[in-house]
Formats: C-alpha cells, structure tokens, sequence
C-alpha cells in the first residue's frame, strides 16, 4: 500500500521528520503499513501529479491524504495507461489539512495524521444485503395548481407526473393528468406509494373539457377556471348542468368519492407534510413553499426513474429482543427513537412460526434512512448496525488510538461526527483556522472521525475508545440530527458517565458537541479546547465483538481493572440503563415464576429442587417484561452497575426469594409454594365445588389427586377433571 501527503503549497508544516515518525507508528499499528509513506510532496494536484500517475501504475493500494481534489485524482488514475480501474483497486482519501494541519497547534499534529492515515489504510468492511427501489417516474405533484403545474412542467420530460390539485385555477391547455381533491392518506416509499384522496365537488375534471360553459352560465360565478364549484356561493340555479349536458362533466347528485392510486415519487407542495417523522420517506420530497428548496426537489426527483440499491443499514435478532413476551409490552426504545417510523410493535403470537419467540419488532429496511439510532439504545443487542458493523468500528477505533499513542501523542479526544453536516462543519473550522488568527482550529489532540451517522455510535463503542486509550469522545451534533437522536445520546451519556465517575476516572469524559451550522465555528473551536480527562494507564488490546452485550462485558473488565478507585456498586440513571438489579417484595411475591417465563434474555430461572427464584444480573437488561407480567405487581427495577467481587459477583446466580414448600398432606412431596397454595384456598374456601374432600384435593399432589378421584369415584365431580 502507498500512501501519497502533501503538504498544499507548503501551508502545513509537514518537517522533513515527519515521515520517520510517521513510520514509525504505522509500523507498530496492527493493520497498518509503513513501508509505502512517501516523502511529502507540495503540489500533488498540479505540479507533482506525475508522482500520483507513477503509484497508480505500480498496481498498489493507494491512500491520498487529501480530500479536496479527489475526483482529480481519480479522473488522473483513469488517464494514467496501466493503471487499474477504480473497481480493481479503489483509492482511498482521507483529510489532514483542515483536520489538523491549519489548525495553530499544527506542528504538534503528526500523531494525529498517522492515526488517520492508519484508519485509512484499514481494509474495506465486508459488504452488507441491500434493499432494492424501483420506480418507473410516476409522480404525485401535490398542491395548489399554479405551483403544481410549474413543477410538473420542470419533470415533464423525465417523469410521468399526475397533478392533484386542492385549490387554483388551471391552464386552458390539457397537458397532463389532473384531479382535484384533498389527500387524505399516503404511505409508502420510493416505487412503492399509496395515496387516497377525497373528491365531493360536483365537476369532474376527468370528464370536464374545459370549454368555460359553465364559467359563463354561472349566475353567482361560483365557478372559474379552477374548473370546481364554490358550493358556499352556489344557489343551485342549475344552469351550469345544462350547458354541461354533452359533456356529462357536472352532478350535483354525485356522492362524495374517495379515490386511491399507486405511485413512485412524491412532490408535496403543501404547507404542511404528509408524514409527521423527522425523516420522510425516500421519494417523498416536501419543500412547501421555499424556492431553493423546490428547485432541488426538482433536481433529485429528476434522477428517480429506474432501479436503485441502498445497504440493509441493521441486523435484527428476534430471540434477543426484550421488546414483548406472550403479548406484554416491555422495551420500547427502538420503536421511540426511530425518526423514521420504520420500527413497529409485533407483541402478537398469531401466526409465529414454531421456534420463534412470541412478540417481537418488526423493521421496514424500505423507510430505514441508517441512522443506526436503534441499536444505540437497544440494551440486549437485538438491533445491530451494519453499514459498518460494530466489529469494524471497534477495529477503527483501536487501530486510530493505537497509531496515535505509537506516534507520541497524549490525551487523545475523538470527534465522531457525520460524513454530511459534521465533516462540512468540521472542514470550515480548519479553513477558518488558516486565515482567522483569532480561530484555532482542531487541536492536535482531537482526531476527527466520520461516521455514517452520529447515532450508529453509542456505550458500547464509547467506553471501548475509552478502554482503548482515549481521554475523551465527544459526538458532533449539526442540524441533520432529530430531536429523537439527542435524547437517546443524551441518555446513553448519563449511563456511561456514570460508569466512569463511579470508577473514580476524573473529568468529563463524554460529551455532546452542539454546533447546528457554521454561525457555532467560534462556540465549536472553544468546546474543543476542553482540558483532558483522565484515562486509563494501560490501554486494552481487547477486540469490539459484534456481540453488545459482550463487548461491554470485556470493556468494563478492563476499566475495572484499571478503575483509579475501587466500586462495589454504581447507581445509574433509570432511563436507557442497560444493568440492572431486581427488587422483590417478598411480602406479595408467590413465586408463580410467571416472571421467570416472561424473562428474554435468561437472566430470571427457577431451581427445580427448590421454591427459588434465582437471579444473573449481568443478563439482566432492564426491559421491564417482568415487572408487567407479575401479577402480584412485586417487582421493582433496579438501575446499576454492581461490582462486588471484582465484577464477578453479577456473572453469577443468586436467590433473589425463596419460600418454604407447601408439602402434600397424602405423600409429604412438595408440589407447590405455601404462600400460593394458601392463597388459592383462601379464594376458593366459599365456592360450592371446593368443600369437603375436594378442598382437600387441593392439597395433595398430582399423583395422589388421581389416587384419590379414582378410590373415590362417587365423588368425581366436573371441577375435579
């Protein structure tokens, strides 16, 4: 692999030095390679581009540090005779000039540049299923019918557009489908829409020839050229029907009609939306009445017409959700934190298959827009984001800080941020850094780190970076982030942060980094100057599993033992904890173990050899299943981190109640619990069919009842069956 840095006419300070050290940490960086790092050039894109065509003839992997002009250089590898075609050999890009190299700590920056250059030199993640769209242009322009008609007029020659227009008068020539009426419904995505509208007017623009009879017939002028009738000014002379007669165009007699057709691309052009999520629909685009933004509706749904693939962004495991067991709804953060509506309850039993789990999610990959926000907040890893895995990213984290520490840098702070908004807001911070004294820009210590999207990152990958060796992680959040997506984060930090302070590691370790759009450049170049926050003393070498719940197992062991001060047990926030311990009120509980067969995640069982309820906290997610299943309503959750035994106290199982046995007053064998037996004579001491020796039935065994029954047949009643 070669990897090609430029200095950009001599405006980073990249020391002839700088190479070694660069080598250096590469060398020792799993993954990494060193032997390819060029001497810096100046101009890589102009004068020196004959250096770029000889590394892309050598038929090596290529990393360009420069994000500027990569499709110059692309566009050169395709010039450039015996260079392999970007399908054979992709080149990779990566930024270190407004990431670090015009910031005014620059010369303090290389530890910073080989971990980028290490994480771009990482191999591809494998490729992931995708989800397929297929539109044929068929386009719904809805709204008022001067801007429908303007809009359809710009999609004419690529798409078949239909308008449905609620309100303006039309044009006299007939050029395209239209209908009046009020949308009433549309669901859907990109290929695959369904709209329903309602009609009550009493012209039929379908049939209307637009002859303008009736506009002149119209005593009242209750009808112009929006070819419908004003009914609060009609006083049913009736004249226009009549000029109408050939046409059959107009009946007032005409029952309200509720229409429905299926389309590809929706235009809205109305002031309020057809759907109420933060993100809509791909396909649907809504730019109500703002000029820019109809202008690049326009221009994308023009690009809509064929066949199109996006990543299957998750991975769901049904038999790990903690969402619904036998119909009873317990975890619901996924569903509450999907800004795209594509997550549904499926709590019903009816038609699982045999060996499926009763309940259940149920997530549409058409209406998921990848934002990764589920499996943040999912506490049992049933939701895992794919586009890349954790596994991946665990591996870019480590990688980053391992070449960064290898480098000589100290108190590594990580800006995740998106590859959209974030990385633009990040890019205009370095370029103000170059020409505004008074900006500093990213500091050498702070590595930025594009995601796909802020929320596909959350506790797991946190402490893990932590673990790593980072000082800090703070997550960059722009305008393109829901309202959703800050609270789930937000909560997610309160749990983590947490975690580290009962730890006794100092400082603020997490944080989010709001700057909406580039008039926050001076609120942003200040939060990333914070001071350091203490990390651990010896970084883990531990591998992120796809697993969550068992890379949080192995990154708390390791924090643990690297803790500055020793914790028995942290208290954590309620909401969006993922440990947790259960309280029993002993008093109420009759230990029916309905809890026990509620339990997902196997962290509640029984003891076949004892009336025991026994506990494994580390299993434990706090979902809640088994609080709403309890019928005795005797179990209260507990939100923490216990740490008794060096952590190893909640891999264990212990009794959280356990009562005396109710023993059979035939055999002496227990069958039941005391309390439970107790309570069902007490209910069932002022039946009929529970007195004399059937009440004593039901203080015997299974096996001694049917002795009974049958030594005793005059006596079988149907209560005894």
């Amino acid at each position: 692999m070669k990897t090609l840095i430029c200095d950009c006419n001599r405006t980073m300070p990249l020391d002839p030095p700088l190479r070694e050290r660069l080598s250096q940490a590469l060398a020792k960086t799993p993954g990494a390679q060193a032997d390819g790092v060029t001497e810096p050039h100046t101009l890589l894109c102009r004068r020196e581009a004959g250096a770029f065509q000889r590394a892309a003839k050598s038929g090596d992997d290529l990393v360009v540090a420069c994000t500027q002009e990569a499709r110059l250089f692309l566009e050169l590898n395709e010039q450039t005779d015996g260079a392999p075609g970007i399908a054979e050999r992709p080149i990779r890009f990566v930024d270190i000039r407004e990431t670090g190299g015009w910031s005014k700590d620059a010369r303090d920056a290389a530890p910073k540049i080989a971990a980028l250059i290490a994480a771009a030199q990482l191999p591809d993640p494998d490729p992931v299923p995708t989800v397929s769209y297929r539109s044929q242009g068929r386009c719904l322009v809805v709204g008022g019918a001067e801007a429908a008609e303007r809009a359809a007029a710009m999609l004419d020659d690529r798409l078949e557009p239909t308008l449905l227009v609620e309100h303006g008068a039309l044009p006299q020539r007939r050029e395209r489908a239209v209908m009046a009426g009020r949308l009433t419904r549309l669901t859907g995505w990109l290929g695959a829409f369904a709209a329903e509208w309602e009609s009550g007017n009493p012209i039929d623009l379908d049939l209307c020839t637009r002859c303008n009879a009736c506009v002149d017939a119209c005593p009242e002028g209750a009808i112009d050229f929006g070819y419908q009738v004003d009914l609060s000014r009609c006083k049913s002379h009736r004249d226009c029907v009549k000029v109408c007669d050939a046409a059959g165009a107009i009946d007032f007699q005409r029952a309200p009609q509720s229409v429905g057709e299926t389309f590809d691309l929706v235009l809205d052009l109305r002031d309020a939306p057809a759907f109420s999520m933060h993100q809509k629909p791909q396909g649907y685009f809504h730019p109500g009445r703002d000029e820019r933004a109809l202008v690049d509706a326009v221009l994308k749904l023009r690009e809509l017409a064929g066949e199109f693939e996006k990543p299957k962004f998750f991975q769901y495991k049904p038999k790990l959700c903690a969402h619904s067991r036998n119909e009873r709804i317990g975890c619901t953060a996924c569903i509450d934190v999907c800004s795209a509506s594509a997550i549904r309850s499926d709590a019903s039993r009816k038609g699982k298959p045999k060996g499926e789990p009763a309940g259940g999610i149920v997530v549409e990959p058409h209406l998921c827009v990848g934002c990764g926000a589920c499996s943040t907040v999912c506490p049992s890893g049933a939701l895992a984001f794919a586009y890349p895995g954790t596994a991946d990213q665990g591996r870019r984290l480590r990688t980053v800080l391992t070449a960064y520490r290898q480098a000589g840098g100290r108190d590594a702070a990580l800006l995740l941020h998106s590859e959209g908004a974030g990385a633009r807001l990040v890019g205009e911070l370095g370029r103000a850094a170059r020409v505004d004294r008074a900006v500093h820009g990213v500091p050498a210590r702070v590595i930025p780190l594009p995601l796909w999207h802020t929320a596909s990152a959350g506790i797991d990958l946190w402490l893990a970076a932590i673990a790593y060796g980072a000082s800090q992680v703070w997550v960059l959040l722009t305008d393109e982030e829901a309202p959703e997506y800050r609270a789930a984060l937000t909560d997610q930090m309160a749990v983590a942060k947490a975690i580290l302070s009962g730890l006794g590691y100092a400082g603020e370790h997490l944080r989010l980094v709001e700057a909406r759009d580039a008039r926050d450049l001076a609120a942003l170049d200040t939060a990333l100057r914070a001071a350091p926050a203490q990390g651990v003393a010896q970084p883990a070498t531990l591998a992120v599993q796809a697993d969550k719940r068992a890379t949080l197992d192995l990154v708390l062991d390791h924090l643990l033992t690297q803790a500055p001060q020793a914790a028995e047990s942290i208290a954590l926030p309620a909401a969006g904890a993922p440990f947790g311990s259960l309280a029993i009120d002993t008093d109420k509980c009759t230990l029916c173990l309905s809890c026990v067969g509620a339990c997902p995640e196997g962290a509640l069982a029984d003891n076949p050899e004892r009336p025991q309820l026994r506990f494994i906290e580390r299993h434990c997610v706090q979902c809640g299943l088994c609080a709403t299943t309890c019928p005795e309503q005797a179990i209260t959750l507990q939100p923490r981190l216990w740490l008794a035994d060096g952590g190893r106290a909640r891999k264990a199982a212990r009794v959280l109640h356990e009562v005396e046995p109710y023993r059979c007053i035939k055999c002496g064998k227990p069958f039941g619990t005391l309390k439970a037996i107790e309570a069902m004579l007490s209910k069932l001491s002022g039946h009929a069919a529970f007195q004399g020796a059937a009440a004593d039935r039901l203080k015997m065994c299974g096996d001694c009842r049917v002795v009974d029954l049958y030594s005793n047949p005059n006596e079988l009643k149907i209560t005894d069956l």
